[in-house]
C-alpha cells in the first residue's frame, strides 16, 4: 500500500472517527488503521487532527477594549508632560502624579479614568503609544580633542565601570559641544554631570573649552547639589585632565578618576545623559553668542534641572548575567533622582525637608511649558544669528570664509531628524 492509498484510506475513516461518540470507538478505528497500514499511532492522531483543523471554524475572541480613547488621550498628554518616558518609567509617575495634575487642572479626567490610568501596565502603555514614539533620532558628530599631559594622565587612575551604586556623592562628567557643522572658532559647550547613585543631574553652559571656565562651571554645579561630593570621574579631555582640577581634588580630598581613551562604555552614566538631557533638548545647532549662552544657562539652572531631577524616573541596573551568547539584565523599580535622594541615609533630614518643600511647590506641566518657551526663544535667537552670519572655518580651504548661509536649512535638517523614527528608543 503506497502513501497515496494510505491517505485515501485515512480520509474514509476520518468521517467515522469524528462521528464516534465514545473514546473506545475512536480507539478501535485508530487500531484498525494502524494494523492495516503499519503506521505509528501518534503519527496517525496528528494527521487526523491536521485534517480536522482546516474544517474547524475559528472563533473570534470578544475582548473588550478597557483602555479606550478616554484613557489614551489623557495618557498621551501626561506622557508629553513628563518628556516622553517609556512605559516602565511612566507607571510610577501615573501612580503618584495623576491626581496632582488633575488638582492643578492640567488634565480633566473622571474618577473611573483616573483609576484606569493608575492600573495600566508598562506593556499596555508602550502598545498604546507605539505610533507616538516615532520621534527624536540622533545625528552624531565627531569632536576633536586636545591631548592632555602624559605625566598627569599617569597620576590619575583609570576606572572601568566598577562603581558602587549604593555610595552617594560620586560624579560622572562630560563636555557636550554645540559647534554645529564646524568646530572652528568659539562656541558654547555644556558641562554635563550626573551623580551615579541617585542619577541627580546638573549642567552648566560655558563659552569655549578653557580649563578655567570648565572648572568654574564644575564648582557652580557642585553648589546646586543637595549632598556632599566625594569624587569625580571624566574622560581624557584636556578640559578635565589638567593641573587645576587635579590640585582642587587633592586639596579637598576628592577622588579623581578617568576612563580609558576612546572607551565611552567606561563612562556610561553621563554618556546616556548627553542625549536625553542635552542633545534631545538643544539639538545639534551651533550656539556661539552670549545671548544663547544666557538662555541655555537659564534652562540648566532653573526649569530643566527641576524637571529632570523631580519628575523623570530612572532605572538602575542591579544585576547582569551572561547566558550563552545573551546577556540578561535586571533593573530596579523606576524612581526619580529626588526619590532616591530622599531614601538615602547620607542626606540630612534638614536637606530632605527643603527638597520636599521644593517638590510640593512644583507643577510639572508648568515647568514643561516654560522649558518649551525658553527653547522657542533660543531657536529664534539662533535664526537671527544665522541671518546676521557666522564665521565658519572650512579645513578644505586656506582662507576663512564668512558665509551668510540660509538660516532655515540647518534648522529644517535638524528638526527633520528629530521627527524620524528612533527604533532604539521604543523601550525608553
Amino acid at each position: 500500500m503506497d502513501m497515496h492509498t494510505k491517505n485515501q484510506y485515512l480520509q474514509v475513516l476520518q468521517d467515522r472517527y469524528f462521528m464516534a461518540k465514545t473514546k473506545k470507538e475512536k480507539s478501535s478505528i485508530l487500531d484498525e488503521y494502524c494494523r492495516n497500514t503499519g503506521q505509528k499511532r501518534k503519527y496517525v492522531v496528528r494527521k487526523i487532527n491536521h485534517y480536522n483543523f482546516s474544517l474547524k471554524k475559528k472563533r473570534k475572541r470578544n475582548k473588550s477594549n478597557i483602555y479606550s480613547l478616554d484613557v489614551v488621550i489623557p495618557l498621551i498628554k501626561i506622557w508629553e508632560i513628563f518628556d516622553y518616558p517609556c512605559g516602565q518609567r511612566l507607571v510610577p509617575l501615573l501612580k503618584s502624579e495623576v491626581e496632582r495634575l488633575r488638582d492643578l487642572k492640567e488634565i480633566s479626567v473622571s474618577d473611573e479614568v483616573l483609576e484606569k490610568l493608575k492600573k495600566i501596565s508598562p506593556d499596555t502603555i508602550n502598545r498604546k503609544l507605539r505610533k507616538k514614539k516615532e520621534e527624536l533620532i540622533l545625528f552624531l558628530q565627531n569632536k576633536k580633542r586636545i591631548k592632555p599631559s602624559s605625566v598627569l594622565l599617569r597620576k590619575i587612575p583609570i576606572k572601568v565601570c566598577d562603581w558602587n551604586i549604593l555610595k552617594l556623592g560620586y560624579i560622572a562628567m562630560d563636555l557636550v559641544i554645540h559647534c554645529g557643522y564646524s568646530s572652528s572658532g568659539l562656541y558654547i559647550c555644556s558641562l554635563n554631570t550626573v551623580e551615579i547613585s541617585t542619577g541627580w543631574w546638573e549642567a552648566e553652559a560655558i563659552m569655549g573649552k578653557r580649563q578655567v571656565s570648565t572648572f568654574e562651571a564644575l564648582k557652580n554645579t557642585h553648589s546646586r547639589r543637595p549632598f556632599k561630593t566625594k569624587g569625580y570621574h571624566s574622560d581624557n579631555d584636556a578640559s578635565f585632565i589638567n593641573d587645576i582640577l587635579f590640585r582642587y581634588c587633592q586639596e579637598n580630598e576628592l577622588e579623581f578618576s578617568r576612563s580609558r581613551p576612546n572607551k565611552k562604555n567606561d563612562n556610561p552614566y553621563v554618556e546616556q545623559k548627553n542625549y536625553t538631557h542635552v542633545r534631545k533638548i538643544l539639538g545639534y545647532f551651533r550656539y556661539d553668542t552670549e545671548e544663547e549662552l544666557e538662555i541655555i544657562n537659564s534652562l540648566y539652572r532653573d526649569e530643566l534641572r527641576l524637571y529632570r531631577n523631580f519628575f523623570c524616573p530612572v532605572m538602575k541596573l542591579i544585576k547582569k548575567e551572561r547566558i550563552g551568547s545573551k546577556i540578561k539584565k535586571e533593573y530596579d523599580n523606576p524612581k526619580t533622582p529626588y526619590q532616591r535622594v530622599m531614601e538615602s541615609r547620607e542626606v540630612s533630614q534638614k536637606t530632605k525637608k527643603e527638597l520636599k518643600k521644593i517638590y510640593l511647590g512644583l507643577n510639572p506641566a508648568e515647568l514643561k511649558r516654560k522649558i518649551d518657551e525658553k527653547l522657542n526663544m533660543l531657536y529664534k535667537v539662533y535664526e537671527r544669528s544665522k541671518n546676521e552670519g557666522r564665521k565658519l572655518d572650512f579645513s578644505n580651504f586656506s582662507d576663512t570664509i564668512e558665509q551668510k548661509a540660509s538660516p532655515g536649512l540647518e534648522i529644517f535638517e535638524n528638526r527633520l531628524h528629530q521627527t524620524l523614527v528612533d527604533a532604539r528608543s521604543q523601550g525608553g
